[in-house]
């Protein structure tokens, strides 16, 4: 049983510490814009695959925060065109709903890696 949390706090924090829109959110957890709005509003409450994409979105903002020391440094990582991405910034990525591939791009980051 996964944990209980407060969804409209999570998913805003989420949008704050990345720097991105609720319609990257939507992207990132492959669910309508319209139901990211629900969530917010306390309407409703992400079941099974979004939940546990938004558990994985959850572990990509930590990873990234503890990538970079400062919110601005996360914000100009998360918005700037990526070689490793194929020229694309990690929010247009998870947009396209591939926190997979962010989190490869970060992880080829920490390893030293220019890219």
């Amino acid at each position: 049983m996964m944990p209980v949390i407060d969804v409209r706090d999570t998913i805003l924090s989420l949008m704050n510490d990345l720097g991105v829109d609720n319609r990257a959110v939507a992207g990132a957890l492959h669910a309508d814009e319209s139901a990211v709005k629900r969530w917010l509003a306390g309407a409703h409450y992400p079941q099974r695959d979004s939940r546990a994409r938004l558990d994985t979105l959850i572990a990509l903002r930590d990873h990234v925060m503890d990538t970079f020391d400062e919110s601005e440094a996360v914000r100009a990582w998360m918005h700037t065109d990526n070689r490793y991405l194929g020229w694309l910034s990690p929010a247009n990525v998870l947009l396209a709903g591939r926190i997979d591939r962010v989190e490869a791009a970060l992880a080829v980051l920490d390893a030293g890696m220019f890219i």
